[in-house]
């Protein structure tokens, strides 16, 4: 076995002791095992949508109204309720996860490559380059995100891709400018001065050293990122520019049925208590992987 090989499998061992010892401390405290568990069952209802829905999300029967038209309460045959044209709820509901997961999970992964992205190479070569990056991730800041996203959304036939395209255009500026700053710091530290000096290309640089340094801020922030990016899609649906009819998600489930509210509340409050679990569930593992990967916020908690 070569130095290099060997070198390889020891740095291969301790990622893989790393990974298990940040699992294993998200699952032993208590608010984030919590966020997990919301989280795991959620993405599992999304994956087995099709085997565990009660009813077809789509087909609209008489049988989910009552006599005089109006949408059932929860009971034994639809245990949610339906909507007002006779549609089972929880069947939706469930359909709606998998919707605002992949919009969720979609926009903040183009949000977090676009974000860093602009940041590393800001950060890293500075000068001219990184002052046109900053000023245009300022000027994009200087928008009310919704406002952007609005227009954004009216402009474009809304679709599963286009609102995810819209939501990562204006949540990318926030990561842009935080791994800026922490490329910035980096750069400057005599471990990068010497693979300079030693002739150590950009791309070795930024991918080999710069890299898994801003690794645990990446992460934290695409998890956290996702929370902001689930309410940002069910906002757009329930101003109806986001997920179009029939297609279900939390937000338009929302929007269609806000004018039974006080005559079927569980229309309005099964969505949004939804929305709540799952926006808290990644606040809450966020804020437990930012506590475990920083060292300067050991013994905190």
């Amino acid at each position: 076995m070569t130095m290099t090989a060997a070198t390889d499998g020891q740095m291969t061992a301790g990622r893989g002791a790393r990974s298990r010892r940040v699992i294993y401390e998200l699952m032993t405290r208590p608010r984030s095992a919590f966020g997990m568990v919301i989280i795991i069952l959620m993405v599992g209802a999304a994956l087995l949508a099709p085997w565990i829905m009660p009813h077809d999300p789509f087909e609209q029967s008489f049988d989910g109204l009552s006599l005089a038209g109006a949408p059932l309460p929860p009971g034994a045959d639809f245990p949610l309720g339906t909507d007002l044209l006779g549609r089972d709820l929880a069947s939706r509901l469930i359909l709606g996860t998998r919707t605002s997961l992949i919009i969720g999970i979609l926009a903040n992964g183009i949000a977090i490559l676009l974000g860093a992205g602009v940041g590393i190479t800001a950060g890293y070569f500075g000068g001219w380059i990184g002052a046109v990056l900053m000023r245009f991730t300022d000027l994009m800041m200087a928008f009310p995100a919704l406002l952007l996203a609005i227009v954004l959304a009216a402009i474009f036939q809304p679709s599963l891709l286009i609102v995810a395209l819209v939501i990562a255009m204006v949540n990318w500026v926030q990561m842009a400018r935080v791994i800026y700053t922490e490329t910035r710091s980096l750069a400057e530290r005599d471990f990068i001065t010497v693979q300079r000096a030693l002739g150590a290309g950009h791309l070795r640089i930024l991918f080999k050293h710069l890299l898994p340094h801003l690794l645990s801020s990446i992460v934290v922030f695409g998890t956290l990122g996702i929370s902001t990016t689930v309410l940002l899609e069910a906002t757009l649906s329930f101003l109806g520019v986001g997920v179009q009819p029939p297609m279900p998600s939390w937000g338009n489930i929302i929007f269609e049925n806000q004018t039974y509210f006080t005559t079927a509340p569980w229309l309005v409050f099964f969505p949004g208590i939804a929305i709540l679990l799952l926006a808290l569930a990644f606040n809450l593992v966020g804020d437990a992987l930012r506590d475990i990967l920083d060292p300067t916020l050991k013994g905190r908690h």
